[in-house]
């Protein structure tokens, strides 16, 4: 836990770790897996040995035991390489969460040792074609058939699908009770009856591929069920608190680079005689942008100190960071391609990239729309 304004020595070497890694392995080669559309998994698979591959999972199995302000300072830090790489790593440890919270031991002991050394990597697969942001009305059907579990429908904006050796974690329905009739499996990559989708052509997140992940009579074993039949949609809420301040913090990590690649612009740059550093209009502004982002941070780290506790307002926190942060994060970048002027729209100076990837963020991991409906509901909750 973090002093009330400031971080413990350890958490600030965790987060200094993290940046270094973005520094030189991350943010030289990020542009080029962006244009060429390409996962770096070496890349990825190198943070295993600095305890990222299982940030939240229990040592007995590989796992880093960190708690969700440890986490945020990580992908904040990795992020400021490159916000893609950041996510994507994000998800492989919602996925071992998810295991080591809800998982029996076998499981655990089965799948959390590849996850934590990221022999394997880890994809969520809840949202369908036809229920985005209405998660509890998916279609996707698991029977039981003696011993194991048939699996039918489609998957949609799987993060990381197609990718050799992953795990997923996928929602499918057991009956037909809404949200109570939703229920949580593993599924290995190269089971019959499961492929993929075309790659999405995307305004951003060009370094990850997204993909329709498609079950076909997928025939598992029964003992691939997490947690009994019907605790799906609560696994998957849970499971969301947590990536819902982990991609706030990939838009953190993002815009605190635009900031800073703005402020040697303006600082380099010169126009009617002087430095743009020196007029008073974009002092301003930078200002506030740095302003704007501090305020981000300090609110993240509430919202991440409330999950570990388990505050009974966790899950509200967790959508106000989500939404506010995703929101400050893009507005941020946004503003740093337009101090750049005509040059923060050249793919060279790395702005436009930052730009793009971060306006999905205030879509996954639910809309910050349905942060506001949860936020709502909350207050109006306390008035019954």
């Amino acid at each position: 836990m973090a002093h009330l304004f400031s971080l413990t020595a350890e958490q600030q070497e965790i987060s200094n770790v993290a940046k270094k890694f973005a520094a030189t392995e991350i943010a030289p080669h990020a542009l080029e897996w962006d244009q060429a559309r390409h996962l770096p998994l070496d890349v990825i698979r190198s943070t295993a040995p600095l305890g990222m591959g299982g940030i939240y999972v229990r040592e007995d199995v590989g796992g880093s035991g960190l708690d969700r302000l440890d986490g945020v300072l990580i992908f904040e830090g990795l992020a400021t390489g490159c916000p893609v790489i950041s996510a994507y790593i994000s998800v492989h440890n919602m996925v071992a969460w998810i295991i080591d919270t809800f998982g029996d031991e076998s499981q655990r002991k089965a799948y959390l040792p590849r996850l934590c050394s990221m022999e394997s990597t880890g994809a969520y697969a809840l949202t369908e074609p036809s229920s985005g942001s209405d998660a509890g009305a998916l279609a996707a059907r698991a029977v039981r058939d003696g011993d194991t579990y048939v699996l039918n429908g489609v998957k949609q904006f799987i993060s990381g699908a197609g990718v050799p050796g992953t795990i997923y974690i996928v929602m499918a329905r057991t009956a037909d009770t809404g949200s109570r009739g939703i229920s949580a499996f593993l599924i290995e990559d190269g089971t019959p009856g499961l492929s993929f989708g075309a790659h999405e052509k995307k305004m951003g997140w060009h370094a990850q591929p997204t993909r329709q992940l498609i079950l076909e009579d997928v025939r598992i074993p029964a003992r691939n069920l997490i947690g009994q039949e019907g605790q799906g949609f609560k696994i998957a809420m849970a499971a969301l608190d947590g990536g819902r301040l982990n991609i706030a913090a990939c838009s953190l990590g993002g815009a605190s680079t635009a900031l800073e690649k703005t402020l040697h612009y303006v600082a380099d740059r010169h126009a009617f005689g002087k430095r743009l550093a020196d007029f008073q209009a974009l002092q301003f502004r930078l200002a506030d942008m740095a302003t704007e982002l501090e305020i981000a941070r300090t609110f993240l780290w509430r919202a991440a100190a409330s999950l570990s506790g388990r505050s009974r307002d966790a899950t509200v926190l967790c959508a106000m960071a989500k939404r506010f942060v995703t929101d400050v994060g893009f507005h941020v970048a946004n503003e740093a391609l337009q101090l750049h002027g005509g040059y923060g729209y050249l793919l060279e100076y790395g702005i436009e990239k930052i730009v793009r990837d971060l306006r999905v963020h205030q879509i996954l991991e639910g809309t910050n729309e349905i942060m506001r409906l949860i936020v709502s509901r909350s207050l109006l909750e306390d008035l019954k």
